[in-house]
Protein backbone atom coordinates (compact mmCIF):
# COMPACT_ATOMS: atom_id res chain seq x y z
CA UNK A 1 0.00 0.00 0.00
CA UNK A 2 1.67 3.19 -0.92
CA UNK A 3 1.98 6.21 1.20
CA UNK A 4 2.79 4.08 4.43
CA UNK A 5 6.18 4.58 6.23
CA UNK A 6 8.41 1.96 7.16
CA UNK A 7 7.26 0.91 10.89
CA UNK A 8 3.64 1.51 8.96
CA UNK A 9 4.43 -1.42 6.89
CA UNK A 10 5.36 -3.33 8.92
CA UNK A 11 2.64 -2.96 11.65
CA UNK A 12 0.33 -4.08 8.99
CA UNK A 13 2.55 -7.12 8.22
CA UNK A 14 2.61 -8.19 11.76
CA UNK A 15 -1.53 -7.36 12.25
CA UNK A 16 -1.91 -9.84 8.76
CA UNK A 17 0.15 -12.39 10.42
CA UNK A 18 -1.19 -12.73 13.91
CA UNK A 19 -4.67 -11.29 13.75
CA UNK A 20 -3.80 -8.38 16.00
CA UNK A 21 -1.20 -5.63 17.41
CA UNK A 22 -0.88 -4.36 20.83
CA UNK A 23 0.14 -0.58 21.36
CA UNK A 24 2.52 -1.31 23.83
CA UNK A 25 4.29 -4.29 22.52
CA UNK A 26 4.59 -2.26 19.32
CA UNK A 27 6.27 0.60 21.20
CA UNK A 28 8.97 -2.04 22.08
CA UNK A 29 9.55 -3.52 19.30
CA UNK A 30 10.34 -0.29 17.21
CA UNK A 31 11.82 1.80 20.31
CA UNK A 32 9.43 4.28 19.71
CA UNK A 33 6.54 6.19 22.32
CA UNK A 34 3.47 4.63 22.75
CA UNK A 35 1.74 7.70 21.15
CA UNK A 36 3.46 7.56 17.94
CA UNK A 37 2.51 3.68 17.97
CA UNK A 38 -1.50 4.84 18.61
CA UNK A 39 -0.44 7.54 15.49
CA UNK A 40 0.50 4.78 13.27
CA UNK A 41 -2.55 2.59 14.36
CA UNK A 42 -4.94 5.34 13.48
CA UNK A 43 -3.47 6.39 10.06
CA UNK A 44 -3.82 2.66 9.23
CA UNK A 45 -7.67 2.89 10.42
CA UNK A 46 -8.31 6.12 8.85
CA UNK A 47 -7.10 4.06 5.36
CA UNK A 48 -9.12 1.29 6.56
CA UNK A 49 -6.13 -0.99 6.93
CA UNK A 50 -6.84 -1.43 10.53
CA UNK A 51 -10.00 -1.25 12.83
CA UNK A 52 -9.00 -0.13 16.85
CA UNK A 53 -9.54 -2.60 19.81
CA UNK A 54 -8.89 -2.15 23.33
CA UNK A 55 -5.10 -1.15 23.72
CA UNK A 56 -4.30 -2.10 19.42
CA UNK A 57 -5.57 -3.08 16.41
CA UNK A 58 -6.55 -5.61 13.88
CA UNK A 59 -7.48 -6.12 10.80
CA UNK A 60 -10.35 -4.42 9.25
CA UNK A 61 -13.36 -5.92 7.89
CA UNK A 62 -15.00 -4.65 4.88
CA UNK A 63 -17.73 -6.76 2.78
CA UNK A 64 -16.90 -9.81 4.42
CA UNK A 65 -16.66 -10.58 8.53
CA UNK A 66 -13.68 -10.61 10.63
CA UNK A 67 -11.87 -14.21 11.05
CA UNK A 68 -13.40 -15.61 14.27
CA UNK A 69 -10.46 -15.63 16.58
CA UNK A 70 -9.66 -11.62 15.23
CA UNK A 71 -13.63 -11.47 16.43
CA UNK A 72 -12.60 -12.19 20.13
CA UNK A 73 -10.27 -9.08 20.20
CA UNK A 74 -12.61 -6.49 19.29
CA UNK A 75 -14.31 -5.18 22.35
CA UNK A 76 -13.33 -8.11 24.44
CA UNK A 77 -14.07 -5.99 27.96
CA UNK A 78 -17.34 -4.99 26.91
CA UNK A 79 -18.72 -8.65 25.29
CA UNK A 80 -17.77 -10.63 28.73
CA UNK A 81 -19.75 -7.58 30.17
CA UNK A 82 -22.57 -7.83 28.20
CA UNK A 83 -22.13 -12.21 28.74
CA UNK A 84 -22.63 -11.29 32.71
CA UNK A 85 -25.53 -8.90 32.51
CA UNK A 86 -27.43 -11.48 29.73
CA UNK A 87 -26.76 -14.36 31.80
CA UNK A 88 -28.23 -12.83 34.71
CA UNK A 89 -31.28 -12.20 33.18
CA UNK A 90 -31.98 -16.03 32.50
CA UNK A 91 -33.24 -18.44 35.64
CA UNK A 92 -32.43 -21.74 36.51
CA UNK A 93 -34.48 -24.09 34.94
CA UNK A 94 -35.17 -23.03 31.58
CA UNK A 95 -34.59 -24.10 27.98
CA UNK A 96 -32.52 -22.01 25.50
CA UNK A 97 -31.54 -21.65 22.19
CA UNK A 98 -27.86 -20.08 21.99
CA UNK A 99 -26.49 -19.08 18.24
CA UNK A 100 -22.78 -18.91 16.51
CA UNK A 101 -21.27 -15.33 17.64
CA UNK A 102 -18.15 -14.28 19.95
CA UNK A 103 -20.58 -12.64 22.48
CA UNK A 104 -23.09 -15.16 22.39
CA UNK A 105 -19.69 -17.44 23.90
CA UNK A 106 -19.32 -15.06 26.39
CA UNK A 107 -22.98 -15.75 27.73
CA UNK A 108 -22.65 -19.14 27.59
CA UNK A 109 -19.34 -18.59 29.67
CA UNK A 110 -21.30 -16.90 32.21
CA UNK A 111 -24.13 -19.61 32.67
CA UNK A 112 -21.59 -22.14 34.06
CA UNK A 113 -22.79 -21.77 37.72
CA UNK A 114 -26.84 -21.67 36.09
CA UNK A 115 -28.65 -25.12 36.81
CA UNK A 116 -31.22 -27.24 35.45
CA UNK A 117 -30.88 -26.05 31.91
CA UNK A 118 -31.30 -27.50 28.22
CA UNK A 119 -29.17 -25.22 25.87
CA UNK A 120 -29.56 -26.53 22.08
CA UNK A 121 -27.02 -24.56 20.22
CA UNK A 122 -25.20 -24.49 16.43
CA UNK A 123 -22.09 -23.50 18.26
CA UNK A 124 -19.45 -26.11 18.78
CA UNK A 125 -17.62 -23.63 21.10
CA UNK A 126 -20.69 -22.97 23.12
CA UNK A 127 -21.32 -26.98 23.23
CA UNK A 128 -17.51 -27.33 24.29
CA UNK A 129 -18.14 -24.74 27.03
CA UNK A 130 -21.11 -26.16 28.71
CA UNK A 131 -21.01 -29.94 28.42
CA UNK A 132 -19.16 -30.69 31.05
CA UNK A 133 -21.48 -29.37 33.81
CA UNK A 134 -23.62 -31.82 35.19
CA UNK A 135 -26.74 -29.59 35.69
CA UNK A 136 -26.59 -28.46 31.82
CA UNK A 137 -28.00 -30.71 29.04
CA UNK A 138 -26.66 -29.81 25.20
CA UNK A 139 -28.30 -30.52 22.24
CA UNK A 140 -25.72 -29.39 19.27
CA UNK A 141 -27.82 -29.21 16.17
CA UNK A 142 -26.68 -31.99 13.46
CA UNK A 143 -25.20 -30.43 9.93
CA UNK A 144 -21.92 -29.04 7.94
CA UNK A 145 -19.53 -27.83 10.66
CA UNK A 146 -17.72 -24.11 9.17
CA UNK A 147 -14.28 -24.74 9.90
CA UNK A 148 -13.90 -20.88 10.38
CA UNK A 149 -15.90 -21.11 13.71
CA UNK A 150 -17.43 -24.12 14.64
CA UNK A 151 -21.00 -23.05 13.56
CA UNK A 152 -23.31 -25.73 12.03
CA UNK A 153 -25.17 -23.87 9.62
CA UNK A 154 -27.67 -25.37 6.54
CA UNK A 155 -31.00 -27.51 6.19
CA UNK A 156 -30.30 -29.67 8.81
CA UNK A 157 -29.76 -27.31 11.58
CA UNK A 158 -32.67 -25.64 10.78
CA UNK A 159 -34.77 -28.70 11.24
CA UNK A 160 -33.61 -29.16 14.11
CA UNK A 161 -33.97 -26.51 15.59
CA UNK A 162 -37.75 -26.18 14.55
CA UNK A 163 -38.33 -29.55 16.53
CA UNK A 164 -38.01 -27.33 19.87
CA UNK A 165 -40.17 -24.65 21.79
CA UNK A 166 -38.03 -22.87 24.15
CA UNK A 167 -37.92 -20.27 26.87
CA UNK A 168 -35.15 -17.81 25.49
CA UNK A 169 -32.92 -17.13 22.78
CA UNK A 170 -29.44 -15.88 22.48
CA UNK A 171 -28.39 -14.18 19.30
CA UNK A 172 -25.91 -12.26 18.16
CA UNK A 173 -25.95 -9.98 15.03
CA UNK A 174 -23.02 -9.00 12.80
CA UNK A 175 -24.27 -5.49 12.17
CA UNK A 176 -27.25 -3.47 13.34
CA UNK A 177 -28.61 -0.72 11.17
CA UNK A 178 -29.90 2.76 12.65
CA UNK A 179 -33.42 1.17 11.22
CA UNK A 180 -33.05 -1.96 13.47
CA UNK A 181 -32.28 -4.40 11.36
CA UNK A 182 -30.31 -6.90 12.23
CA UNK A 183 -27.99 -8.48 9.81
CA UNK A 184 -25.11 -11.35 8.68
CA UNK A 185 -22.93 -12.27 6.33
CA UNK A 186 -23.70 -15.76 5.29
CA UNK A 187 -27.57 -16.93 4.75
CA UNK A 188 -26.83 -20.19 5.38
CA UNK A 189 -26.30 -18.99 9.53
CA UNK A 190 -28.91 -16.36 8.94
CA UNK A 191 -31.34 -19.22 8.33
CA UNK A 192 -30.86 -20.70 11.49
CA UNK A 193 -31.21 -17.77 13.27
CA UNK A 194 -34.10 -17.28 12.19
CA UNK A 195 -35.39 -20.63 13.61
CA UNK A 196 -34.30 -19.78 16.29
CA UNK A 197 -35.81 -16.58 16.57
CA UNK A 198 -39.28 -18.20 15.51
CA UNK A 199 -39.04 -21.37 18.45
CA UNK A 200 -38.19 -19.38 21.36
CA UNK A 201 -40.83 -17.72 23.57
CA UNK A 202 -39.03 -14.83 24.48
CA UNK A 203 -35.59 -13.63 22.52
CA UNK A 204 -32.46 -11.65 23.61
CA UNK A 205 -30.24 -9.64 21.17
CA UNK A 206 -26.71 -9.28 22.68
CA UNK A 207 -24.09 -6.99 20.86
CA UNK A 208 -21.36 -4.42 21.28
CA UNK A 209 -22.15 -1.04 20.39
CA UNK A 210 -19.37 -1.28 17.27
CA UNK A 211 -22.06 -3.59 15.66
CA UNK A 212 -23.55 -0.29 15.26
CA UNK A 213 -20.97 0.91 13.08
CA UNK A 214 -20.93 -2.11 10.67
CA UNK A 215 -23.13 -4.00 7.65
CA UNK A 216 -23.58 -6.81 6.30
CA UNK A 217 -25.61 -7.90 3.14
CA UNK A 218 -27.86 -10.77 4.76
CA UNK A 219 -31.16 -9.39 7.02
CA UNK A 220 -31.65 -11.92 9.87
CA UNK A 221 -35.00 -9.93 11.67
CA UNK A 222 -36.07 -6.69 12.43
CA UNK A 223 -35.41 -5.26 16.28
CA UNK A 224 -38.87 -5.55 17.31
CA UNK A 225 -39.42 -9.19 17.23
CA UNK A 226 -36.55 -9.10 20.17
CA UNK A 227 -37.60 -8.93 23.48
CA UNK A 228 -34.40 -7.86 25.29
CA UNK A 229 -31.11 -6.36 23.88
CA UNK A 230 -27.88 -6.07 25.90
CA UNK A 231 -25.43 -3.76 25.12
CA UNK A 232 -22.62 -2.33 26.33
CA UNK A 233 -23.47 1.42 25.82
CA UNK A 234 -26.71 3.55 25.32
CA UNK A 235 -28.12 3.20 22.12
CA UNK A 236 -27.70 6.33 19.66
CA UNK A 237 -31.02 8.08 19.56
CA UNK A 238 -32.91 6.57 16.49
CA UNK A 239 -32.54 2.50 17.42
CA UNK A 240 -33.33 3.91 20.93
CA UNK A 241 -36.33 5.13 20.49
CA UNK A 242 -37.43 2.39 17.89
CA UNK A 243 -36.48 0.30 20.76
CA UNK A 244 -38.94 1.97 23.46
CA UNK A 245 -41.90 2.20 20.84
CA UNK A 246 -41.84 -1.67 20.47
CA UNK A 247 -41.10 -2.26 24.40
CA UNK A 248 -37.93 -3.48 24.05
CA UNK A 249 -35.75 -4.01 27.59
CA UNK A 250 -32.69 -2.21 26.68
CA UNK A 251 -29.83 -3.05 29.52
CA UNK A 252 -26.27 -1.23 29.08
CA UNK A 253 -23.82 -3.48 30.75
CA UNK A 254 -20.80 -0.72 30.42
CA UNK A 255 -22.59 2.77 30.25
CA UNK A 256 -19.55 4.70 30.73
CA UNK A 257 -17.00 3.08 28.24
CA UNK A 258 -14.77 5.12 26.50
CA UNK A 259 -13.61 5.30 23.20
CA UNK A 260 -9.77 4.26 21.72
CA UNK A 261 -9.28 6.54 18.77
CA UNK A 262 -7.82 9.51 19.50
CA UNK A 263 -4.82 10.19 21.85
CA UNK A 264 -6.77 12.09 24.51
CA UNK A 265 -8.50 8.96 25.02
CA UNK A 266 -6.39 6.20 24.35
CA UNK A 267 -4.29 5.87 27.18
CA UNK A 268 -7.63 5.92 29.25
CA UNK A 269 -8.41 3.07 26.69
CA UNK A 270 -4.99 1.61 26.94
CA UNK A 271 -5.09 1.33 30.99
CA UNK A 272 -6.95 -1.65 32.60
CA UNK A 273 -10.83 -0.78 32.32
CA UNK A 274 -12.68 -0.03 35.38
CA UNK A 275 -15.94 -2.11 36.11
CA UNK A 276 -19.04 -0.25 35.39
CA UNK A 277 -22.59 -1.01 36.51
CA UNK A 278 -25.69 -2.64 34.57
CA UNK A 279 -27.95 0.29 33.46
CA UNK A 280 -31.61 -0.83 32.10
CA UNK A 281 -32.97 1.70 29.85
CA UNK A 282 -36.28 1.61 28.59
Amino acid sequence: MTGLTHRQAEILNLARASGRVMVEELARRFEVSAQTIRKDLNDLCERRSLTRIHGGAIIASGVENLAYEARRFVAADEKKAIGAAAASLIPNGCSLFINIGTTTEEVASALTSHEDLLVITNNLNVAMLLYRHPRIEVVVAGGTVRRADGAVVGSTATQLIGQFKVDYAIIGASAIDEEGALLDFDYREVQVAQAIIANARSVMLVADSTKLRRSAPVRIAHISQIQTFVTDQELPERLATICHGKGIEVMAAMPKAAGDIDDSQAEAQDAAPEAAPVVRLR
